[in-house]
């Protein structure tokens, strides 16, 4: 791996050395995070990359081949797989979702019942648009929202599983049976969208999606440690993942070395089943800062990552006025939606240093990455701890980068 001098792409050095200290001090010497990897590059150029504490409990620390659970950074590797056959003109972003999966036709909108009483709806204001599954408009929720009979009824049917009872094509039949929370583009919901936009690839390209990600992605962008299982021969680079859990703290989640991440998932969730590395992911936001192109190959075209880096809520509002969350992976004011990334539309109104513009997203176990067109900056994190909004750390990392440019 090669690492440029900080002043050479316009860092300072000792203020980049500074957010290392700040991780240990902060996160690792209080037990708050198990493990810490951070890179920085500019003009796809690493100029840090550090990796603290260690990959499994007692054992050896976390280096440039750990491997971890991306979660939902996954989302934007599924969203650049369906506009990859938009190019194609295999599929559009109007196409109404039923003429795909038919499973959705005729899927209403919440309109009373549940916890036992049989749902009733009401039919909806437009079709759910493939769209709507991209900017999570889509009236699709999480049952983890825990804020609704329908989100209820995701849980009662334990339909979010991965290695659970549903494939992803049953998976789809079940929500075709849950009302949606809300006609489809009239607000914003965190949701398995980009699980269902999964199997929308699938069935239009007629792969399965593991194999459009490997042919079509990750072998030409040579990402060749980032999967949907782990390999037999690297399961012993996989780090622990560990969770919070009430009146107990830290706990382990899934052991490396006995990883549910290294079975064949019963349900491929493109919205979060991916396991990568700091560097391969760095190559994934290399090409789009690059604008669709990564060393002499092209996965899309630059006006296909301009229209995916672009704010697509209707009338080009913000989440802060959009959404019904009570849990997505950013904070909602000055911060709109693409296709497939939260995008900065009002950097006074996120509070911290940053570009209009910039694109990003995070994953449960608290990895995040960002991408600034403007500044030309990119980064990855990678931690294994869940969840994501238990400490600050992205908002703080972000703040601590900018502070380290000179030019």
């Amino acid at each position: 791996m090669k690492v440029a001098k900080p002043e050479s792409q316009g860092f300072d050095a000792a203020r980049l050395a500074r957010i290392d200290a700040f991780i240990k001090a902060t996160y690792l010497d209080s037990g708050k995070l198990p493990h810490a990897q951070l890179l920085i590059a500019r003009n796809g150029e690493i100029v840090h990359f550090s990796s603290q504490g260690a990959a499994r409990e007692g054992g050896a620390d976390v280096n440039d081949s750990t491997l971890f659970r991306i979660a939902s950074m996954t989302k934007p590797v599924t969203s650049l797989a369906f506009m990859m056959l938009v190019e194609e003109s295999r599929v559009s972003l109007d196409t109404p979702v039923h003429h795909v999966l038919p499973e959705f036709k005729g899927l209403g909108v919440y309109n009373g019942g549940g916890a036992g009483v049989p749902f009733a709806t009401k039919p909806t204001a437009e079709p759910m648009r493939m769209i709507d599954l991209l900017r999570h408009t889509s009236g699709l929720t999480y049952s983890f929202q825990n804020r609704s009979n329908v989100d209820a009824a995701y849980r009662a049917g334990k339909i979010e599983n991965w290695w659970g009872h549903l494939t992803l094509e049953e998976f789809v039949g079940a929500l075709g049976q849950i009302p949606l929370e809300f006609s489809p583009g009239e607000a914003w919901n965190y949701s398995v969208s980009t699980d269902v936009l999964g199997l929308v690839v699938e069935r239009v390209s007629g792969m399965p999606l593991p194999r459009f990600f490997e042919e079509r992605i990750f072998k030409p962008l040579g990402m060749g440690d980032t999967f949907f299982q782990v390999p037999a021969d690297k399961v012993d680079r996989l780090a622990d993942c560990w969770t919070l859990a009430p009146g107990k703290g830290r706990v382990m989640f899934d052991r490396g070395a006995e990883s549910l991440w290294a079975t064949p998932p019963t349900q491929v969730s493109g919205g979060g089943g991916l396991v990568s590395t700091a560097l391969d992911y760095h190559r994934f936001n290399t090409m789009l800062l690059s604008q669709g192109e990564l060393d002499g190959v092209r996965i899309v075209s630059r006006k296909t990552i301009e229209l995916m880096t672009t704010n697509h809520l209707p009338g080009g509002s913000d989440l802060a006025t959009m959404s019904q969350s009570l849990f997505s992976e950013t904070t909602n004011a000055g911060v709109g939606f693409g296709l497939g990334f939260a995008i900065t539309t009002n950097v006074a109104r996120t509070l911290i240093p940053g570009s209009n513009g910039e694109f990003y997203w995070g994953g449960m176990f608290s990895t995040a990455f960002f991408v600034d067109p403007v500044e030309r900056i990119s980064m990855v994190f990678m931690t294994q701890f869940s969840p994501s909004t238990t400490f600050p750390i992205r908002r703080e990392l972000k703040t601590m980068i900018y502070s380290a440019l000179t030019d």
